[in-house]
This record gives structure tokens, sequence and C-alpha cells, in this order.
């Protein structure tokens, strides 16, 4: 229902781009997915007291780094597939298809990234409201993440594609 509310609050830019919702799917896989991760390794850790809550910053850190270079690949192969698909005649995207790539690519990287951050982060901040950390599992996180996601993916296409599609 939430993801419904997102897509909603967006359905102008839409409507003007229906491209766009082709590339819903990917957005919402690859957030969940790498929230959910995220979540799954920091409880893990923090069961087998690995880390603590001191650690944190080490953490937020790390994932970091892991949801930057993911979300890198991931917005790497989907700029790449949209460019070999365009070009070899698979799929039209569109006049302004490059710029169609590059959403995809920035939107990937930024989504992974909030993604890896707030999977790992929600844990660690529910054990120091002295709070279940597990109660923060995949579909929680997975929601929380596919939610914010279609906001930060739409946001990105409004920027990048104001004045050619949008």
């Amino acid at each position: 229902m939430l993801t419904a509310s997102a897509m909603g609050h967006f359905e102008a830019e839409i409507a003007k781009a229906v491209v766009l919702a082709l590339f819903v799917p990917l957005i919402i896989s690859s957030g969940g997915n790498s929230g959910s991760q995220a979540a799954t390794l920091i409880i893990r850790a923090m069961a087998l007291k690995e880390i603590s809550l001191k650690d944190w910053w080490y953490v937020a850190r790390r994932e970091l780094l892991s949801g930057l270079t993911l979300g890198l690949v991931l917005g790497a192969i989907g700029f790449i597939r949209i460019v070999l698909w365009q070009n070899m005649g698979i799929f039209d995207y569109g006049q302004h298809w490059i710029l169609v790539g590059w959403t995809i690519f920035l939107s990937l990287i930024g989504i992974v990234l909030w993604g890896t951050l707030t999977g790992s982060l929600i844990p660690m901040f529910l054990k120091k409201l002295k709070l279940d950390p597990a109660t923060s599992s995949a579909p929680f996180v997975a929601t929380l993440v596919d939610v914010t996601g279609l906001v930060i993916y739409f946001s990105i296409a409004s920027i990048i594609l104001k004045g050619a599609i949008l």
C-alpha cells in the first residue's frame, strides 16, 4: 500500500515518461534486497557479539563503501543494458534514452546505498531503544527501502529528465 502511495505521488511523472515504470521492479528489488541483506548481517553480528552499539560508525562506513560499490556495479549494468538494447534495436527507450540510462545509473547507486545504510543501522537503532533488533527483519527493512527508493528514483528522474521528457 505504501509503494502504491509513493507511485501515486509521482503519477504525473509516470504519465509523461511511461519508460520510468519499466524500471520500478529493478529499483524496488535492488533497494529492498540490499537493505534486507545488510539488516540480516548486522543482526547476526550483534547476536554473536561481533559488534556492539559503539561500533555504529564502523558499520556505517563499511556499509557506505559496500553500498556504493554494489550500487555502482548495478547502476553500470542497468546503464549498459539500456545502451545495448537501444543500439541493438531490442527496445526503443525514446529520443532521450541516454538520460533514462543516467537516471537508472544514479538511482541505483542512491537506492542501494540508502538500502545498505538503512538495513545496517535500523537494528542498531532498535537495540539502542532497548528493542529487539530482529524486529527490523527483512520485510520491514525491504518495505521501508522500497518506498523511500521510489521517492529517490522519481526525484532523480525529475532532475535529470526535466525539460526533456518531464
